[in-house]
Protein backbone atom coordinates (compact mmCIF):
# COMPACT_ATOMS: atom_id res chain seq x y z
CA UNK A 1 0.00 0.00 0.00
CA UNK A 2 1.51 3.36 -0.70
CA UNK A 3 1.96 5.76 1.97
CA UNK A 4 -1.24 7.66 1.11
CA UNK A 5 -3.06 4.87 1.39
CA UNK A 6 -1.98 4.31 4.97
CA UNK A 7 -2.56 7.66 5.80
CA UNK A 8 -5.63 8.24 4.09
CA UNK A 9 -6.87 4.80 5.02
CA UNK A 10 -7.03 6.13 8.45
CA UNK A 11 -3.74 4.44 10.04
CA UNK A 12 -2.48 8.12 10.57
CA UNK A 13 -4.09 8.87 13.68
CA UNK A 14 -3.80 5.91 15.29
CA UNK A 15 0.17 5.30 14.34
CA UNK A 16 1.37 8.81 15.97
CA UNK A 17 -0.90 10.23 19.14
CA UNK A 18 -0.15 13.63 20.11
CA UNK A 19 -1.53 16.85 18.59
CA UNK A 20 -1.19 15.43 14.84
CA UNK A 21 -2.74 12.41 15.68
CA UNK A 22 -5.65 14.33 17.26
CA UNK A 23 -5.92 16.78 14.59
CA UNK A 24 -6.43 13.65 11.95
CA UNK A 25 -8.58 12.37 14.11
CA UNK A 26 -10.94 15.10 13.93
CA UNK A 27 -10.24 15.35 9.85
CA UNK A 28 -10.92 11.68 9.17
CA UNK A 29 -13.30 11.10 11.69
CA UNK A 30 -11.72 8.16 14.40
CA UNK A 31 -9.95 8.67 17.61
CA UNK A 32 -6.20 8.45 18.06
CA UNK A 33 -4.05 5.60 19.97
CA UNK A 34 -0.20 6.73 20.76
CA UNK A 35 2.26 4.12 19.56
CA UNK A 36 5.56 4.94 20.01
CA UNK A 37 8.67 3.98 21.89
CA UNK A 38 9.27 5.04 25.80
CA UNK A 39 11.28 7.83 24.39
CA UNK A 40 8.77 9.72 22.36
CA UNK A 41 10.37 8.33 18.90
CA UNK A 42 7.57 6.88 16.69
CA UNK A 43 8.07 2.90 15.61
CA UNK A 44 10.09 2.86 12.16
CA UNK A 45 6.58 1.85 10.41
CA UNK A 46 4.99 4.74 11.55
CA UNK A 47 7.70 7.23 10.56
CA UNK A 48 7.13 7.71 6.89
CA UNK A 49 2.99 8.41 8.07
CA UNK A 50 3.86 11.02 10.11
CA UNK A 51 6.10 12.53 8.72
CA UNK A 52 3.16 13.02 5.72
CA UNK A 53 0.75 14.21 7.57
CA UNK A 54 3.24 16.64 9.77
CA UNK A 55 4.20 18.27 6.75
CA UNK A 56 0.26 19.09 5.29
CA UNK A 57 -0.40 20.25 8.93
CA UNK A 58 2.40 22.58 8.74
CA UNK A 59 2.10 23.46 4.98
CA UNK A 60 -1.68 24.65 5.75
CA UNK A 61 -0.24 26.82 8.50
CA UNK A 62 2.49 28.01 7.06
CA UNK A 63 -0.11 29.05 4.18
CA UNK A 64 -2.18 31.21 6.30
CA UNK A 65 0.41 32.77 8.47
CA UNK A 66 -0.39 36.29 6.42
CA UNK A 67 -3.78 36.09 6.66
CA UNK A 68 -4.96 34.39 3.78
CA UNK A 69 -4.21 31.04 1.52
CA UNK A 70 -3.78 32.05 -1.76
CA UNK A 71 -4.61 29.25 -5.34
CA UNK A 72 -0.53 30.03 -5.70
CA UNK A 73 0.27 28.18 -2.58
CA UNK A 74 -2.41 25.44 -2.62
CA UNK A 75 -0.90 24.71 -6.16
CA UNK A 76 2.55 24.44 -4.43
CA UNK A 77 1.43 22.58 -2.00
CA UNK A 78 0.58 19.79 -4.67
CA UNK A 79 3.99 20.75 -6.31
CA UNK A 80 5.44 19.16 -3.68
CA UNK A 81 3.36 16.23 -2.81
CA UNK A 82 2.10 14.47 -6.24
CA UNK A 83 -1.43 13.38 -4.24
CA UNK A 84 -3.57 10.89 -6.35
CA UNK A 85 -6.17 12.25 -7.62
CA UNK A 86 -8.62 9.98 -5.75
CA UNK A 87 -7.21 11.10 -2.72
CA UNK A 88 -7.29 14.62 -3.21
CA UNK A 89 -10.54 15.43 -1.28
CA UNK A 90 -9.14 13.45 2.06
CA UNK A 91 -5.80 15.00 2.30
CA UNK A 92 -7.84 18.82 1.58
CA UNK A 93 -9.86 17.18 4.53
CA UNK A 94 -6.64 17.84 6.52
CA UNK A 95 -5.46 20.56 5.06
CA UNK A 96 -8.77 22.11 5.88
CA UNK A 97 -8.68 21.14 9.64
CA UNK A 98 -5.26 22.27 9.86
CA UNK A 99 -6.28 25.75 9.07
CA UNK A 100 -9.45 26.05 10.76
CA UNK A 101 -8.06 24.81 13.96
CA UNK A 102 -7.18 27.77 16.36
CA UNK A 103 -3.73 25.84 18.25
CA UNK A 104 -0.82 27.52 16.57
CA UNK A 105 1.51 25.37 14.62
CA UNK A 106 4.31 25.13 17.46
CA UNK A 107 2.96 21.72 18.98
CA UNK A 108 2.60 20.01 15.50
CA UNK A 109 6.34 21.01 14.67
CA UNK A 110 7.39 20.11 18.52
CA UNK A 111 5.80 16.58 17.44
CA UNK A 112 7.55 16.56 14.14
CA UNK A 113 11.28 17.20 15.95
CA UNK A 114 10.77 14.87 18.37
CA UNK A 115 10.34 12.17 15.91
CA UNK A 116 13.44 12.96 13.75
CA UNK A 117 15.86 14.56 16.49
CA UNK A 118 18.51 12.02 15.18
CA UNK A 119 17.88 12.78 11.47
CA UNK A 120 18.36 16.58 10.58
CA UNK A 121 17.96 16.05 6.68
CA UNK A 122 14.74 14.75 6.94
CA UNK A 123 13.75 18.33 8.55
CA UNK A 124 15.50 20.36 6.19
CA UNK A 125 13.89 18.83 3.43
CA UNK A 126 10.41 19.73 5.53
CA UNK A 127 11.92 23.40 5.57
CA UNK A 128 12.74 23.88 2.22
CA UNK A 129 9.45 22.36 1.42
CA UNK A 130 7.52 25.14 3.44
CA UNK A 131 9.68 27.52 1.88
CA UNK A 132 8.28 26.66 -1.89
CA UNK A 133 5.05 26.68 -0.07
CA UNK A 134 5.44 30.43 1.54
CA UNK A 135 7.34 31.85 -1.64
CA UNK A 136 4.85 30.38 -4.26
CA UNK A 137 3.23 34.08 -4.68
CA UNK A 138 6.14 35.49 -5.05
CA UNK A 139 6.10 37.28 -2.24
CA UNK A 140 7.79 36.14 1.11
CA UNK A 141 5.64 37.67 3.37
CA UNK A 142 7.09 38.90 7.26
CA UNK A 143 4.73 36.76 8.78
CA UNK A 144 5.59 33.91 6.60
CA UNK A 145 9.48 34.55 8.01
CA UNK A 146 8.64 34.20 11.21
CA UNK A 147 6.68 30.97 11.01
CA UNK A 148 10.17 30.00 9.07
CA UNK A 149 12.28 30.84 11.78
CA UNK A 150 10.37 29.52 14.38
CA UNK A 151 10.10 25.65 12.64
CA UNK A 152 14.00 26.01 12.56
CA UNK A 153 14.29 26.85 15.82
CA UNK A 154 11.85 24.17 17.13
CA UNK A 155 13.40 21.66 14.58
CA UNK A 156 17.07 22.78 16.54
CA UNK A 157 18.37 24.67 13.74
CA UNK A 158 20.34 27.69 15.09
CA UNK A 159 19.98 30.81 13.09
CA UNK A 160 23.52 30.40 11.32
CA UNK A 161 22.01 27.33 9.60
CA UNK A 162 18.44 28.44 9.17
CA UNK A 163 20.54 31.34 6.89
CA UNK A 164 21.85 28.47 4.91
CA UNK A 165 18.80 27.06 4.38
CA UNK A 166 17.00 30.19 3.43
CA UNK A 167 20.08 30.99 0.77
CA UNK A 168 19.27 27.83 -1.19
CA UNK A 169 15.99 29.95 -1.95
CA UNK A 170 17.16 33.66 -2.81
CA UNK A 171 15.71 34.48 -6.49
CA UNK A 172 17.97 34.83 -9.35
CA UNK A 173 21.45 34.14 -10.17
CA UNK A 174 23.32 35.79 -8.03
CA UNK A 175 23.13 33.16 -5.00
CA UNK A 176 25.82 33.30 -2.68
CA UNK A 177 27.79 29.76 -3.17
CA UNK A 178 29.04 30.27 0.71
CA UNK A 179 25.82 31.01 2.06
CA UNK A 180 24.46 27.87 0.51
CA UNK A 181 26.99 26.07 2.01
CA UNK A 182 26.61 28.19 5.06
CA UNK A 183 30.78 28.74 5.51
CA UNK A 184 32.37 32.17 6.32
CA UNK A 185 34.38 33.66 2.87
CA UNK A 186 37.21 33.54 5.42
CA UNK A 187 36.86 30.14 6.30
CA UNK A 188 40.14 27.77 5.33
CA UNK A 189 39.85 25.25 2.66
CA UNK A 190 39.62 22.74 5.06
CA UNK A 191 36.88 23.33 6.98
CA UNK A 192 35.21 24.16 3.46
CA UNK A 193 35.42 20.85 2.76
CA UNK A 194 34.43 19.17 6.17
CA UNK A 195 31.21 21.19 5.76
CA UNK A 196 30.57 20.27 2.27
CA UNK A 197 30.69 16.38 3.37
CA UNK A 198 28.32 17.22 6.44
CA UNK A 199 25.67 18.68 4.10
CA UNK A 200 25.86 15.98 1.55
CA UNK A 201 25.97 13.00 4.64
CA UNK A 202 22.88 14.75 5.95
CA UNK A 203 20.70 15.62 2.86
CA UNK A 204 21.78 11.97 0.97
CA UNK A 205 18.66 10.70 -0.55
CA UNK A 206 19.42 7.51 0.99
CA UNK A 207 18.92 8.71 4.29
CA UNK A 208 15.71 10.04 3.74
CA UNK A 209 14.24 6.55 1.92
CA UNK A 210 15.70 4.69 5.35
CA UNK A 211 13.46 6.72 7.43
CA UNK A 212 10.51 5.97 5.34
CA UNK A 213 9.75 9.92 3.97
CA UNK A 214 7.78 10.03 0.72
CA UNK A 215 8.84 10.03 -2.51
CA UNK A 216 8.07 13.78 -3.34
CA UNK A 217 10.58 14.39 -0.34
CA UNK A 218 13.58 12.01 -1.75
CA UNK A 219 13.22 14.63 -4.70
CA UNK A 220 13.78 17.41 -2.79
CA UNK A 221 16.84 15.59 -1.31
CA UNK A 222 17.83 15.18 -4.93
CA UNK A 223 17.65 18.95 -5.79
CA UNK A 224 19.30 19.83 -2.27
CA UNK A 225 21.82 18.27 -3.52
CA UNK A 226 22.75 19.21 -6.46
CA UNK A 227 22.40 22.89 -5.66
CA UNK A 228 25.09 21.82 -2.72
CA UNK A 229 27.22 20.59 -5.09
CA UNK A 230 27.27 23.67 -7.55
CA UNK A 231 27.90 25.60 -4.68
CA UNK A 232 31.00 23.46 -3.92
CA UNK A 233 32.09 23.56 -7.68
CA UNK A 234 32.03 27.14 -7.63
CA UNK A 235 34.13 27.64 -4.47
CA UNK A 236 36.48 25.30 -5.84
CA UNK A 237 36.57 27.20 -9.08
CA UNK A 238 37.04 30.55 -7.06
CA UNK A 239 39.70 28.89 -4.15
CA UNK A 240 41.52 26.99 -6.81
CA UNK A 241 41.67 23.78 -4.38
CA UNK A 242 40.74 20.12 -4.99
Amino acid sequence: MSIWGKVLGGAAGFAMGGPLGALVGAALGHVADKQSSDDGEPKDSTKGISFTIGVIVLGAKMAKADGIVTRDEVTAFRQVFQVPPHEVKNVARIFDQAKREAEGFEPYAKQLARMFRSNMGVLEDLLDALFHIAKADDVLHPAEIEFLQKCAAIFGFSAEEYDRIRAGHVAGDDKDPYAILGVDRNASDIEIKSQYRKLIRENHPDTLIAQGVPQEFVDIANDKLAAINDAYDQVQKHRGFT
